[in-house]
C-alpha cells in the first residue's frame, strides 16, 4: 500500500492512487501522473514557481490549489527528507503551521490571506451558500435604505437657514474651489466600482456568502447614518446649494408633517439610489457622507475577494475610491469631517466584521459579546468556518449552474401544479358526492 511507503518509493500509480483520495478529478490525476510522471520524488520537490509555469498552468484552478496544498502538506510531515535531498528552504514553510511565517510572495497562492479548504484536522471547511441568509441580508438593506430615503426627507425639512446659519469653517472647502461636475463625477465613478463588485460576485464561487456580508455591512452603515444624520443637523456647506425647508399646505407642525407627502418624497429617493444623476437632490444629509460610504465599500469588498497579484485592479479601486472622495468635497456637498468620519467607520467596521470571521476562535471565547453587539453577524457567519478562499467559476460553470437552477425551478412549478391539481380534484369530487348524496335525500323523501 502507499500510505505505508515513504514518499520517495512513490510510483507515479502510488501517486495517482493518493491524488483520487484527495479527490482529485480523474481528468488531473492522468494529466499529472500519466502525461507528466509525477511520481512521489517529483511532487516534494515541487515550489512555488512550478504552479506559476506549464504545465501545472494548465491544469483547473481547483485541482491546482488542492496538488499546492497537498505538497505543502506532504513537505511538512517530510522535513527530514527534504533536508537529505538538499530542498529544505523557505519556500517548504507549511502553511498548516501557526509557528511559520506564511510565505505572502508567492504569485499562485494567497497563502497570507486565504485559507486551504480543507483543515487541519482533515476535514473539509464548512462553506455553505446559504442562500436563505442571503436572502434575508437582501431584505435588510433594502428596509435600512429606505428608512434612509425617510430620514433623509425629514432632514431635508429642518436644514438650518443659510441666511442664518453660513457654512462652517473647513480647511479643505475653504482652500479648494468649488468645481460644479464633481459630485456627478464620484457617482459615476460609483457606478464603475460597482460594476467591477457585479462581476466579481457573478464569478466567485462563494457568491452568496460574499453578498450576505456585502448586505449586512451596507445596511448597518446606513443605519448608524440614519441616527447620525438626524440627531444635529449642521448648515450648508456651501452658498452654491439651495436649500431651504419645504412647506407643506397640510403640514401639522410635527416632526413628521404629512406623512403621505413625505413617503412619495422617500420613494423618490429610494429609487433614484440618492443619486443626483438619477435627478435626485437632498440637503441635510451631511454626517456623514453617504456616497463615501459606498464608494468605500466597494473598494475593500473588491481588494478583498480578488486575488492579490491582480495588483492593478486593487491599484484602480483604491484610486477610484480616493478620487470619488475628492470630487465629493471638490463638488463642495459635504464637509471634510462627513468624509473623515465615513471612511472610517465604514472601513472599520469592514475590518471588525472578517477578523471575526477569519478568526472563528475569537468569536467561540467571547460570544455572548459579539451576540449583544454585533447580533447580525452571529446569525449570518454561524455556518462559515475559516477564511472564503477566492475561487472562481469559469463561464462554462456559470451556464451550467444557471440551467441547472431553471431546470429545478421548473420542476419545483411542475410539483407544485399537481399538488394544487390534485387537491382541486379532490375538493371536486367532495362537493360532487356532497349534492349526489342531497339529490339522493331529496328523492327519497319525494318517493
Amino acid at each position: 500500500m502507499s500510505e505505508n511507503k515513504s514518499v520517495l518509493q512513490w510510483t507515479t500509480q502510488d501517486t495517482a492512487l493518493m491524488l483520487k483520495k484527495e479527490d482529485f478529478s480523474d481528468a488531473a490525476v492522468h494529466f499529472l501522473c500519466h502525461e507528466n510522471k509525477l511520481n512521489g520524488k517529483c511532487l516534494l520537490a515541487l515550489n512555488d514557481q512550478d504552479f506559476t509555469i506549464k504545465p501545472l498552468i494548465n491544469l483547473p484552478l481547483r485541482d491546482r490549489k488542492y496538488l499546492y496544498l497537498y505538497c505543502k502538506s506532504l513537505q511538512n510531515k517530510n522535513q527530514n527528507v527534504l533536508s537529505d535531498l538538499g530542498l529544505l528552504d523557505t519556500s517548504s514553510v507549511s502553511l498548516y503551521n501557526s509557528h511559520h511565517n506564511y510565505k505572502q510572495d508567492s504569485e499562485y497562492c494567497e497563502s497570507e490571506r486565504v485559507s486551504p479548504p480543507i483543515s487541519e484536522d482533515g476535514q473539509y471547511q464548512r462553506l455553505p451558500p446559504e442562500k436563505v441568509k442571503a436572502f434575508l441580508s437582501f431584505c435588510y438593506v433594502v428596509f435600512v435604505t429606505w428608512i434612509t430615503a425617510f430620514v433623509m426627507v425629514i432632514v431635508h425639512d429642518r436644514v438650518p437657514d443659510m441666511k442664518k446659519y453660513p457654512p462652517l469653517p473647513d480647511i479643505f472647502l475653504d482652500n479648494v474651489p468649488h468645481i460644479p461636475w464633481a459630485f456627478d463625477m464620484c457617482e459615476v465613478t460609483g457606478t464603475f466600482l460597482f460594476t467591477i463588485w457585479l462581476i466579481v460576485l457573478l464569478f466567485h464561487k462563494h457568491r452568496f456568502i460574499l453578498m450576505r456580508r456585502f448586505f449586512a455591512l451596507s445596511g448597518t452603515v446606513f443605519l448608524l447614518r440614519c441616527v447620525t444624520m438626524l440627531i444635529t443637523s449642521l448648515s450648508v456647506p456651501g452658498a452654491h446649494l439651495q436649500c431651504e425647508p419645504r412647506n407643506y399646505p397640510m403640514a401639522d407642525g410635527s416632526l413628521f408633517g404629512d406623512l403621505q407627502t413625505k413617503i412619495s418624497q422617500a420613494y423618490i429617493i429610494w429609487r433614484g439610489a440618492g443619486m443626483s444623476i438619477q435627478g435626485v437632490r437632498t440637503c441635510g444629509d451631511y454626517m456623514f457622507s453617504g456616497h463615501t460610504v459606498a464608494l468605500t465599500m466597494l473598494n475593500f469588498f473588491i481588494t478583498e475577494y480578488t486575488p492579490s497579484y491582480i495588483y492593478y485592479l486593487h491599484t484602480l479601486s483604491w484610486m477610484m475610491n480616493m478620487f470619488g472622495i475628492f470630487f465629493i468635497l471638490a463638488a463642495h456637498e459635504h464637509y471634510s469631517i462627513d468624509v473623515f468620519v465615513a471612511f472610517y467607520i465604514t472601513s472599520r467596521l469592514f475590518l471588525y466584521y472578517h477578523t471575526l470571521s477569519n478568526n472563528q476562535a475569537l468569536m467561540a471565547r467571547d460570544s455572548t459579546r459579539t451576540k449583544v453587539w454585533f447580533p447580525l453577524y452571529s446569525y449570518f457567519e454561524s455556518g462559515v468556518e475559516g477564511i472564503v478562499p477566492n475561487e472562481y467559476d469559469t463561464p462554462n460553470e456559470i451556464c451550467t449552474n444557471f440551467v441547472e437552477f431553471l431546470k429545478h425551478m421548473l420542476i419545483n412549478v411542475k410539483e407544485l401544479h399537481t399538488l394544487v391539481a390534485a387537491k382541486s380534484n379532490s375538493a371536486t369530487n367532495q362537493i360532487i358526492e356532497s349534492v349526489s348524496k342531497t339529490s339522493i335525500g331529496e328523492n327519497n323523501k319525494t318517493k
